[in-house]
């Protein structure tokens, strides 16, 4: 593989990291498509990241090159290894000792154990930035796994249809949403580093994650005092807002109506321009009052008209609403087609995925072209001969140990 593009704002910035499965890796694969050299260290007595083998019976068995992985792994070079083999730990001394940034999603106490934690690091690189994902903080050894932390922060309670049964969110949003968090504290600790030179320890929970994230849901408790409950697609403060309504051609829509002129925009697109001034109705906290009424008015009239008439017209009024698309629809998208990253495997296949950066500067290029996921251990001969002074003979011992492993290499023809 390429070295990574240069032209990157986080040129020059080397990241190591440990860790796997979503919340991590999104971090690292974000840091990567903004220009910095991403090395994934993967336990070579694991076979690496396990979510290599987390996928859908329609995908390839014998791909290392999951769906899920490749949708956090993107720009970055693998490094297989196994940390309790006598030299690896040195190895991965000697490249700490060259690295920017260490990412690690350790249990409380695993890095120590490991010796990889921040103490042992930072006396290697006193400037080093040490990133810690944890489940629950500091103070509890728990692991953080997505689904519970849904439901041990809320979130699977107050989803779902109201009477049925707590339901968790389909993609691991508290991953994502803790990865967010640690992206925000990294390019904090880069800020006070370019600053003053010093490195720094940042710690995110996926739980305090969570929390965070629970915005006007969490107010709803500790202000209003009412204990949220699953509402469908219904907002609890708003109306009509998130509600689901279905067209005459029987595909579904959403409305977010957040002000009165966007309600009476609605109605008169309906034909039931009287409803926008009915007592009842009128104001936000009129229609909150009056949901279950309101919502059957709205149904029976979208109900006659067909989705792609109607939604033209509420978009020609400035009324909020959009179709409920599935992934093919999503991606047909003329919005959607800017964060399409690929990229050619050796093979010659193209690899598809989404683009870790939302976000656009003007006259500023921040990211690079997108280089594709690894295979476990792929560069991990290229990776010490970059940050330390082996000799070819010593990385040959090392592979035939089996205290590394590149999938490139074959003990009769040697070093490649």
């Amino acid at each position: 593989m390429a070295q990574p593009n240069s032209k990157g704002i986080l040129s020059g910035i080397k990241v190591l990291e440990f860790a796997s499965v979503l919340a991590g890796p999104g971090v690292g694969a974000a840091l990567a498509e903004l220009g910095a050299s991403v090395v994934k260290v993967e336990n070579l007595s694991t076979k690496g990241d396990t979510t290599r083998s987390w996928k859908l019976q329609t995908e390839d068995q014998n791909n290392d090159i999951s769906a899920y992985f490749s949708c956090a792994n993107w720009g970055k070079r693998s490094l297989a290894i196994d940390l309790k083999k006598p030299k690896a730990l040195d190895l991965i001394y000697q490249i700490v000792a060259k690295t920017d940034i260490v990412i690690a999603s350790y249990k409380p106490g695993d890095a120590e154990k490991l010796k990889v934690d921040y103490t042992s690091l930072k006396a290697l690189h006193p400037s080093l930035i040490y990133a810690h994902l944890t489940g629950y903080g500091l103070g509890n050894d728990r692991a953080g796994y997505d689904a519970i932390l849904q439901a041990e922060a809320g979130f699977t309670f107050i989803n779902g249809e109201p009477g049925s049964k707590p339901i968790k969110m389909p993609v691991a949003l508290i991953d994502i949403l803790a990865g967010h968090q640690m992206k925000e504290a990294i390019l904090l600790a880069l800020l006070k580093k370019e600053r003053t030179g010093a490195g720094n320890y940042v710690e995110v929970s996926l739980f305090r994650s969570a929390l965070s994230s629970l915005a006007n849901q969490a107010t709803n408790w500790l202000v209003a005092n009412t204990i949220p409950q699953a509402s469908g697609s219904d907002h609890p403060n708003i109306v009509p807002y998130g509600t689901l309504f279905y067209t005459s051609d029987q595909k579904p829509i959403v409305l977010a109506v957040g002000t009165d002129k966007q309600f009476k925009s609605l109605c008169e697109i309906l034909d039931i321009e009287h409803i926008a001034t009915d007592e009842h109705f009128s104001d936000n906290p009129s229609r909150v009052k009056h949901r279950s009424a309101l919502n059957e008015i709205l149904k029976g009239q979208i109900a006659k008209v067909k989705r792609d008439d109607l939604l033209h017209r509420l978009h020609r009024q400035k009324v909020p609403a959009g179709g409920v698309f599935n992934m093919q629809e999503v991606f047909e998208q003329h919005e959607a087609q800017s964060m399409l990253i690929t990229a050619k495997d050796k093979a010659g296949k193209t690899l598809k995925g989404v683009s870790s950066l939302a976000f656009r500067i003007k006259d500023e290029s921040f990211g690079i072209e997108p280089v594709r996921p690894p295979h476990f251990g792929e560069h991990s001969i290229e990776i010490l001969k970059e940050f330390t002074h082996l000799t070819d003979q010593q990385i040959e011992t090392l592979l035939n140990t089996q205290t590394i492993y590149d999938r490139n290499f074959t003990e009769t023809d040697g070093l490649y």
